[in-house]
């Protein structure tokens, strides 16, 4: 197989169609509303969102593929020369109505500067509203089946990555349970070919529906009231937090000229901050809080 910028971006979007129409079934009421867009500058994509669904409060599941001349602030943190870039991808942030069900974030993506640089990109993590530990071990495990379909080491060396890439280091906490996290994959540092790292970021996008939607049916009938709301949207803040400040793939958007809306998709439709907010002693909140660190080993 020849394996082209072209074919990876209409792989890439067809598993968008997938993921889409699983999200749908899933919900049971609310479709995707889909906007075909074009950057300036080359390139486009597809932006799907939900809102105001049954089980989905506000989602969006976006495919680009866009090309077009680095700004200098990007080629400064890449290490690069070069102008000209191909960047094509998925990216998924679902935020669901009830508090125990948790959010969810996915993304694979391909750069490419020319022959020689290239790489794959990615991952898929978990932030609970409330940790329920058998649903942690359960993503986990997924992630790691997974991975080890691909390589002894990814599950392990990717885990770390997340728990590290996903920290609001101003809160001193994760942003959720982590999952798989990795960036700038090449065959030289993998010992795989670019074949095969196309295939694991495919594997692993098809890896999100039957994961996301196990844990959905554990807990979209669970009841909650008042306080279990409040706490979902102070989480919810959280979660802004980081996608705001440290979050790599909004800022890229933003300083390549990218989609303003389809960037942001990942925001919650509501939120809150509380100053200065404390748990109450032994609550589920408190217990949440103290899973929020990096280094849980989740898979027995």
């Amino acid at each position: 197989m020849s394996l082209t910028k072209e074919f990876i971006a209409e792989s890439y979007k067809t598993i968008q169609d997938e993921i889409t129409s699983g999200l749908e079934q899933l919900d049971g009421q609310a479709l995707f509303n889909e906007e075909i867009w074009e950057r300036e500058g080359g390139g486009g994509g597809r932006t799907r969102i939900i809102q105001d669904g049954n089980l989905f409060e506000k989602g969006g599941v976006n495919f680009s593929a866009v090309h077009g001349k680095l700004p200098e602030a990007i080629k400064k943190a890449f290490g690069v020369e070069e102008e000209d870039f191909f960047a094509t991808g998925i990216s998924i942030v679902m935020h669901p109505k009830n508090p125990w069900v948790p959010i969810i974030h996915m993304n694979v993506r391909y750069f490419e500067l020319n022959d020689q640089i290239k790489w794959f990109g990615g991952g898929i993590d978990l932030t609970p509203h409330y940790v329920i530990e058998e649903d942690a071990r359960f993503f986990h495990q997924m992630m790691k089946n997974v991975c080890d379909k691909h390589h002894p080491t990814f599950y392990n060396d990717f885990k770390t990555w997340a728990d590290n890439y996903f920290f609001i280091k101003h809160r001193h906490e994760t942003r959720g349970i982590g999952g798989i996290f990795y960036d700038k994959l090449t065959p030289e540092k993998t010992n795989l070919s670019s074949e095969q790292l196309f295939h694991f970021s495919c594997d692993l996008a098809k890896t999100f529906v039957p994961t996301y939607a196990e844990i959905v049916t554990r807990n979209q009938h669970s009841k909650y009231s008042n306080v279990e709301k409040e706490w979902q949207l102070l989480r919810r803040g959280r979660y802004v937090e980081f996608n705001l400040v440290y979050d790599s793939g909004t800022r890229f958007g933003l300083e390549t000229n990218g989609r303003v809306e389809s960037i942001l998709m990942s925001l919650p439709a509501q939120a809150n901050w509380a100053y200065d907010y404390k748990p109450e002693p032994n609550s589920l909140e408190e217990k949440t809080l103290s899973f929020l660190k990096k280094g849980i080993n989740w898979v027995v």
